[in-house]
């Protein structure tokens, strides 16, 4: 849960991909698009723990999780609740603010939260003490990648390959950032983009979220299978 890039495209509007990357026993296989507290959501599930690391909604609302804060932690389970099921606890809230404030972070595992709210973006970064929240640019490109898997050094390997793949890139399209996305890295499967560490963490999917101001459009491609999965919102 593990490369992520958000690149907007005009005004209010953007691409959003998550490479993840977890145990293959734990890839997701489809999307569910329901009412959950009065939003619709739309969202491939996790088959452990029936939360997800990406949720959207049609209140112009996103959020993808990461694991691992700043850096690689110790795990002190038992935790309380996954991650994933916080991925989609969201969108009980107003807004982000009101999720920064009254949620409960208390007892769950270290994680970098990335949201989309409505025209704004945050990076909410929990290290199991305390909350870390920085807004962003929703101009400006912005790329992430797990704590828990990638030190320093390939953090800044992922954005130096970013910083390449911008340059030699005259136009932004869905496919220009999945082929960046599939393809980036040095050929290196344990540390390119879609990796493959000793069969024990693998980029099982990667999804892809395009807002266009009207719409949310998500493609989700399992890897394994190479099954796609596609469906939409429309934007309150």
């Amino acid at each position: 849960m593990c490369t992520v890039t958000f690149i907007p495209t005009q005004s209010n509007q953007f691409i959003f991909t998550s490479n993840r990357d977890e145990a293959p026993n734990r890839a997701a296989s489809e999307l569910i698009k329901e009412d959950r507290d009065g939003k619709l959501l739309l969202f491939p599930q996790d088959q452990g723990a029936n939360g997800s690391w990406i949720v959207l909604s049609e209140t112009n609302q996103l959020v993808c999780i990461l694991n691992g804060a700043f850096v690689r932690h110790e795990r002190n389970p038992p935790y309380r609740i996954s991650r994933g099921i916080m991925a989609l606890d969201y969108f009980k809230f107003a807004s982000a603010q009101s999720f920064f404030e009254e949620y409960n972070f208390q007892k769950i595992e270290a994680f970098t939260m990335v949201i989309y709210d409505q025209g704004d973006l945050y990076e909410l970064r929990w290290d199991e003490h305390q909350k870390h929240i920085k807004k962003l640019p929703t101009n400006e490109m912005h790329l992430w990648a797990s704590a828990t898997l990638y030190n320093d050094d390939l953090q800044q390997k992922r954005l130096k390959w970013f910083e390449d793949w911008k340059h030699k890139t005259s136009k932004i399209t869905r496919e220009s950032v999945l082929d960046f996305h599939k393809n980036a890295g040095e050929g290196n499967p344990e540390s390119d983009i879609v990796m493959n560490y000793k069969g024990i963490v693998c980029t099982t999917s990667i999804t892809s979220i395009v807002n266009n101001g009207k719409s949310m459009y998500l493609r989700f491609e399992e890897l394994n299978s190479h099954k796609i999965l596609e469906d939409s919102v429309g934007l309150l």
